[in-house]
């Protein structure tokens, strides 16, 4: 619940109502508030609440709603630093002699932390310059609270966070990957020169062929066939020669383009594939497909077609311009006069294009991820009806796609045609004062006829070369979001010398080891020992940071304290793919590729032989259904897994782990998800796999653990217990109780059962 002082404008965001009584004394009269911040955190990370507030001519702050105030009057030479690190936003107060105060708060206020640094700077500047300050408007941003205009169309601030348009020099970024390809570029510009070059030969002919044949000839005169013919071959040559150019140009510049899209597409795959499971949990497949896609289309298209024609009209203009003025340098004058005109309205549009075009990115990427969702999830759809549902979400975000492209739209129409228009205005302006100066006799009747067609040219490519402003802006979104990727880097770095990894042993120590996500703390404290060979399970209540844990083992995130040791070295010295080879790895829910049934067992190890895949599948009891099916091991598996049942799935799994002989096995809830016989078989597979092998092992059903060497209990992200099952029972605690929690629902689903019979 919040509160409003009465003594505060109408754009300032609402104070927390435990927080307005103690503010409000503190405010004089002619004093208002003009920004806040709640902050969440205190010097050791702890979750304290915290109000920083902004006001016309101080900064106040306090510890909790009962506290004291602390404030520093606004003053020259005063600055709010901020800054995040880790998941944790920093403001720090400082002034020409250091830092005088320092706050620290959660990301989820970050929005609110902008607003009152930037609000910070206009208030200070109009104490320091004694202006009044400029008074709040009417609306505010649901989000951060900061003032809106009536025609913004979405939150500045926000915005600021969230979506920084992109800048056109992000296509120069481009370079890196044109380099390779320089020699095709050098040559395709080479042929464009020549092919501009030689379409500026027929308009030159203009002249001789009006001055010396038509005009004579209308006038009796008998001109010479063959000169005549000279200047009609001079046409048809320099057409043709044009022709030959201008295809050459553009087959060159459209290989080395094609070349240039597909090495970004690589190369941005392959960054992908190197980030932590951090950054794809912040992201919808739907919005990734597109910028790898879609994005990376775009920008062939803009390199091939767009931007080679935008250096051909570069070309022509300067080509052009360049004979003009040697014919006559005032009517080349003449013909300059529309662009500062079209100059100036690709000034106009320029940002707001640059803007637009990054909202229909992203609006598309929300088509995109609703197709993503639904497609895979096509039997949950169905299962629960749910298809008028997806089917209105999918018809909203086409909606905002609309919107967003119909607003740009309105743009564009204005500005097309208006250059259009200023050029044929030049041109009648041309035409003009050709004709005054034919009158004077300074020119004659194929110099003006000559001018026109070079003219045309000119207003023709400056009409062009306007357009790329879009196609430009289209292509420095795409640009930006690609490198969005490509700029992000893996919170599971390689090590700069990593240590080389052999033949691993299996021993496994977690030594005092804490993690965060964000700023929520998952684990804390584990130490633990797993001897070569030994079994572990992990057991605790959903959320007690088992799968945590087993992440970290993977390292499929790096831990924020502690470290973990294989064979006694630091796992953040290997190589990552050298070490993650040795880790087998059977989910829950396994995840099946598209393809064969023995290519899905070759998974981790492509080049095994057949005898090796059956082995494997022999071992994991999935042989004998192999066998049954159509085409035996070369059965096609549909999209995860479609047309294998759970157990089936599950077994293939476990023959894929087998097959790559790992030294630590991971099994993560690999029984949970099937029934009773199915779960006998797996089990049966789980035995031959957990062989000889460092095992850690997580299940819900305790019963499944039998042969685990050791059990350990987390709680809360920490070990409460940890030992042999039978020790563990006779103590009585955590695990008792879970075990005798577990022992009573399965006897009342078994009274159930019997009942309903």
């Amino acid at each position: 619940m919040t509160q409003e002082l009465p003594n505060a404008v109408t754009s300032v965001p609402e104070v927390p109502a435990a927080w307005a009584p103690s503010l409000r004394q503190q405010l004089s009269s002619d004093e208002n508030v003009v920004a806040l911040l709640e902050v969440d955190l205190d010097a050791q990370l702890h979750f304290v609440p915290g109000l920083l507030v902004l006001t016309t001519a101080r900064l106040l702050a306090c510890d909790r709603p009962e506290g004291a105030w602390r404030q520093w009057p606004l003053q020259a030479g005063q600055a709010l630093q901020h800054h995040d690190h880790a998941g944790v936003g920093h403001v720090a107060l400082v002034d020409r002699q250091g830092r005088l105060a320092h706050w620290r708060f959660t990301l989820g206020q970050n929005l609110q932390a902008i607003r009152l640094v930037d609000q910070f700077r206009s208030v200070l500047d109009s104490v320091a310059h004694g202006k009044p300050l400029v008074p709040a408007l009417r609306n505010v941003c649901p989000s951060c609270k900061a003032p809106l205009d009536s025609e913004d169309e979405e939150c500045p601030i926000c915005a600021k966070v969230e979506h920084t348009p992109p800048s056109t020099g992000t296509l120069f970024r481009l370079w890196r990957f044109a380099k390779p390809y320089k020699g095709q570029l050098l040559l395709g510009f080479i042929l464009m020169l020549l092919g501009t070059a030689a379409s500026q030969v027929p308009p030159y002919l203009t002249v001789p062929l009006v001055d010396e044949v038509l005009i004579p000839f209308q006038s009796g005169k008998t001109i010479p066939t063959s000169t005549v013919a000279l200047y009609l071959g001079g046409l048809l040559g320099s057409a043709l020669l044009a022709w030959v150019l201008s295809w050459g140009k553009t087959y060159v510049l459209a290989l080395a383009s094609e070349r240039i899209a597909a090495d970004l597409r690589t190369t941005t795959y392959e960054h992908l594939l190197k980030l932590s499971l951090e950054y794809f949990g912040g992201k919808r497949t739907g919005d990734l497909l597109s910028r790898i896609g879609s994005e990376s289309d775009r920008i062939a298209v803009y390199l091939s077609l767009h931007l080679t024609d935008f250096a051909s009209d570069v070309i022509m203009i300067m080509m052009t311009a360049v004979v003009l003025f040697s014919m006559d340098p005032l009517l080349a004058m003449i013909t300059l006069v529309p662009l500062p005109f079209i100059g100036w309205m690709i000034h106009f549009v320029r940002y707001r294009l640059r803007t637009g075009f990054e909202k229909i990115d992203r609006v598309w990427g929300e088509v995109t991820n609703v197709l993503s969702d639904t497609i895979p999830g096509i039997r949950v759809v169905k299962a629960f009806a749910q298809e008028q549902r997806e089917a209105a979400r999918f018809r909203e975000a086409n909606r905002h796609n609309l919107q967003v492209n119909d607003r740009i739209n309105k743009i564009w129409s204005l500005f097309s045609p208006s250059v259009s228009l200023f050029t044929e205005i030049g041109l009648l302006v041309v035409w003009g004062f050709g004709i005054w100066q034919i009158s004077r006799g300074q020119i004659t009747v194929g110099m003006l006829l000559a001018a026109i067609a070079y003219i045309s040219r000119f207003y023709g490519r400056l009409d062009s070369m306007s357009r790329i402003v879009s196609v430009t802006h289209k292509s420095a979104s795409a640009a930006k979001r690609i490198f969005d990727i490509l700029d992000h880097v893996s919170s599971v770095p390689e090590p700069v010398k990593p240590v080389p990894l052999d033949t691993v042993k299996g021993a496994i120590e977690v030594r005092e080891v804490g993690f965060r996500y964000g700023n929520r703390q998952v684990n804390r404290g584990i130490s633990l020992k797993i001897a070569p060979g030994e079994m572990i399970g992990l057991v605790g209540h959903s959320g007690s940071g088992k799968s945590t844990l087993v992440n970290l083992i993977c390292r499929f995130y790096d831990v924020s304290e502690g470290a973990i040791l294989v064979d006694g070295v630091d796992i953040r010295s290997y190589a990552v793919a050298d070490f993650r080879r040795n880790i087998g790895l059977v989910l829950q829910e396994p995840f099946l590729f598209f393809g064969t049934i023995a290519e899905n067992i070759a998974y981790g190890k492509p080049h095994a032989t057949r005898e090796e895949i059956i082995a494997a599948a022999r071992a994991a009891h999935a042989h004998e259904f192999i066998l049954r099916l159509p085409q035996g091991y070369d059965s096609m598996v549909g999209e995860r897994g479609q047309g294998l049942s759970g157990g089936e799935r599950q077994r293939i799994s476990i023959a894929r782990a087998l097959l790559i002989d790992p030294r630590i096995l991971i099994l993560d809830e690999a029984t949970s998800s099937v029934d009773s016989e199915t779960e006998k078989e797996i089990q049966k597979a789980l035995e031959n796999l957990v062989q000889g092998r460092t095992t850690i092992a997580i299940a819900h059903r305790l019963s499944t653990l039998h042969r685990a060497d050791r059990l350990v209990v987390l709680d809360r992200g920490k070990v409460v217990e940890e030992g042999p099952h039978d020790e563990l029972m006779a103590r009585q605690g955590a695990y008792y109780q879970l075990y005798q929690a577990q022992a009573r629902n399965a006897e009342g689903a078994e009274t159930s059962a019997k009942e309903s019979e």
